[in-house]
């Protein structure tokens, strides 16, 4: 009788009988053995008998308490366990996803309705079609933007993936101080962005500024900065180079990675620091160097905060500060057209879009995933 107990609780645990059958066949064993030994002894109770009692009352109170289990079959019992798990972990996400409906997905499809209608905020809006894109190719302000922006992107970005593989490099040398040095690097990245800004204005400083001073002691005479229309976007890349220590930790990582059997192989080669670096180095960071070209082009196109302070929300001095998400914010919050601003936000999407599709198809040509 044990024996078909156990034989049967395993199979109904794997799924294999339902429960009805089983108590049957259980009942079947239990009679059997009752009436071959029914001449000889009772059934005394004990150990024996209260293991008999204990299985009969458990399998009887599981269809009790759960009737349907019995009907299911297994393949509807592990789909009902899925469904369950399922909606107990969208209950678990859903503060996140209300917020993520509420805050991200409804603002990113509603500037998409927006950007064919004519919305001041303070009327409702009215459907104008394609007349917003229309305007946005004739606006000689989207055009000098533009063209600031990708000034500013062409050398920013290349710039600060370049600084931080440099500066991954050499940190990832044995010299001294060097747990120091990768702390400091993390200093402009606490730093508030608009304190930043703050901080920069005084270094470009034509007349008292610490970059112009420094220049002067090596003889060079240093140009107004941000007072000059030829330098101004060339002081925002400079500035901008302040804050690699994040993308210079990725390229620490990486580093941590690269097999040292690779340079032992170089060494005995007769292979130099140049081209162990050309050849080994920058083939096996590069997937996380075209990450940090990404982010860096990401974050090129929507450049706003520093130049906004800097030049006090104009783009001054003669528009060489007006980048492009700046000339959106004053269509947004100074002109109140939400849906010329719409329409400019989606276009910077697509150029945003392009250039990122851009990077990683080319990418085949330059990086490498298989170290083999």
């Amino acid at each position: 009788i044990r024996r078909e107990l156990e034989s049967g609780f395993n199979k109904l645990t794997a799924g294999q009988i339902e429960p009805a059958p089983m108590l049957e066949a259980v009942a079947k064993s239990v009679d059997t053995a009752i009436a071959r030994d029914a001449s000889r002894r009772p059934i005394a109770p004990g150990p024996r008998g209260a293991f008999l009692a204990s299985r009969a009352a458990g399998c009887g109170l599981f269809l009790v308490l759960f009737p349907g289990h019995a009907l299911m079959t297994p393949s509807e019992e592990i789909r009902g366990r899925s469904l369950a798990r399922t909606a107990i972990g969208m209950a678990f996400i859903s503060p996140w996803l209300l917020g993520f409906i509420a805050l991200t997905a409804y603002p990113f499809f509603a500037s998409l309705y927006f950007s064919f209608t004519k919305y001041s905020v303070l009327s409702p809006p009215q459907w104008v079609g394609l007349k917003n894109y229309s305007d946005l190719l004739s606006d000689s302000n989207v055009l000098v933007g533009t063209i600031n922006t990708l000034y500013y992107t062409c050398f920013a970005a290349p710039g600060g993936a370049i600084i931080a593989v440099l500066l991954g490099v050499l940190y990832n040398q044995k010299m001294p101080a060097k747990h120091l040095l990768r702390a400091l690097m993390f200093i402009p990245l606490v730093v508030p962005t608009v304190a930043s800004a703050i901080l920069w204005m005084e270094v470009f400083r034509p007349d008292s500024g610490m970059l112009n001073t420094i220049l002067g002691l090596v003889g060079i005479n240093g140009p107004a900065w941000l007072g000059d229309v030829d330098w101004s976007k060339a002081a925002m890349v400079i500035m901008m180079q302040w804050g690699v220590g994040g993308n210079t930790l990725l390229v620490l990582a990486a580093l941590q990675d690269v097999p040292r059997s690779q340079y032992e192989a170089a060494d005995l080669d007769g292979a130099n620091a140049f081209q162990k670096f050309r050849h080994i180095t920058l083939p096996m960071i590069s997937p996380v160097v075209l990450y940090i070209l990404i982010i860096n082009v990401i974050y090129s196109f929507q450049f706003f905060t520093e130049p906004f302070v800097m030049s006090g929300g104009t783009g001054a001095p003669g528009d060489s500060l007006l980048f492009y998400p700046m000339y959106l914010y004053q269509q947004a919050f100074r002109f109140m057209n939400m849906g010329y601003a719409s329409a400019l936000a989606w276009m910077l999407f697509i150029v945003v879009l392009v250039f990122t599709v851009i990077l990683v198809k080319t990418s085949a040509k330059w990086v490498v995933y298989e170290r083999s």
